[in-house]
């Protein structure tokens, strides 16, 4: 059954998104299905957490483990836990354009306020077939939509002036959603010459700089998402030291989650679930975590504190 999402930010206007931004990690059971309560109960820690928006299907949400009624099922879930209280991006992932296409209707309809778009995880292609490929997507809705840009992550990207490029052909495309470093997002907003938001990711490395740097925010998985709200609320207030200090008490756990993304699905959801009192459950294959490496993020999970 399809989500209905509630008329309540109707005033969403993708110029105005900004802040931190939840995207949700896909919680298994015991018998590596999609666990519904889990997944209802972690969008309900991000939205008291004080999220400025929700996200899923990132890689985070590990999509390509999943086929495309669950990532469709995730969508409404989404869609529907939220019930209009923060816009709602979703990830289109996808092998085809007619698949994307088809993922990129449904979240529409169901109600998603932006899309992010990623390319395809077959092969490797130049950077005119991406643009290309994402053209032939974005001529298909009439939503926002953003482009995933992670080389680092996932083997295959876009520069600066190809997104520049892109962006021209396809007015529709708002967004950029990167995982890089500071100096790489600086450049391209340099190349962008600012008409393009852009939000970083990174598990929330290098924050506060993503803001000095003119990021409009982050979309970041939830182990530590209250603190990156934190953090990002006293610098908007011009609270720097409030807000250096929030990001030095989330800085730890992250250096040790985000060494890449197996680390993250592996270590960082386990870091979500100690603070959320939820248990982890694996979907093979997939990273399995050491005695070292569960005592570290206890250690981590209690210095940090549970969700309030």
């Amino acid at each position: 059954m399809k989500a209905i999402k509630e008329a309540t930010v109707d005033d969403f206007r993708i110029e105005n998104l900004h802040g931190i931004h939840a995207i949700l990690y896909a919680l298994f059971d015991k018998e590596e299905k999609l666990d519904r309560a889990a997944m209802r109960r972690q969008t309900e820690i991000c939205l008291a957490s004080g999220v400025h928006g929700m996200a899923g299907l990132g890689l985070a949400t590990e999509a390509s483990k999943l086929d495309e009624t669950e990532r469709m099922a995730i969508m409404e879930w989404l869609v529907e836990d939220t019930a209009g209280q923060v816009p709602v991006a979703l990830t289109i992932f996808g092998s085809s354009v007619e698949e994307q296409v088809r993922q990129a209707r449904h979240a529409a309809g169901i109600g998603a306020d932006w899309l992010i778009l990623q390319p395809p995880m077959v092969g490797q292609f130049s950077a005119a077939e991406y643009i290309r490929f994402f053209g032939r997507v974005a001529d298909q809705t009439d939503l926002p939509l953003a482009i995933q840009n992670a080389p680092a992550l996932m083997g295959r990207g876009l520069t600066a002036a190809d997104i520049r490029e892109l962006v021209r052909q396809h007015p529709n495309i708002r967004l950029v959603k990167g995982e890089g470093p500071v100096v790489d997002i600086a450049h391209l907003i340099e190349v962008t010459e600012g008409r393009l938001p852009v939000f970083n990711g990174r598990a929330g490395l290098e924050l506060l700089e993503n803001l000095r740097i003119g990021c409009h925010g982050l979309i970041l998985a939830p182990d530590s998402i209250d603190y990156a709200v934190r953090a990002y609320e006293f610098f908007s207030d011009g609270w720097d030291e409030h807000a250096e200090e929030a990001y030095r008490q989330m800085l730890p756990a992250v250096v040790f989650t985000m060494q890449g993304i197996e680390t993250l699905l592996c270590y960082g959801k386990r870091l979500f679930g100690e603070r959320a009192g939820i248990t982890i459950h694996d979907r093979s294959p997939a990273m399995r975590p050491t005695a070292v490496g569960l005592e570290m993020t206890r250690r981590y999970a209690a210095a940090m504190g549970g969700f309030s």
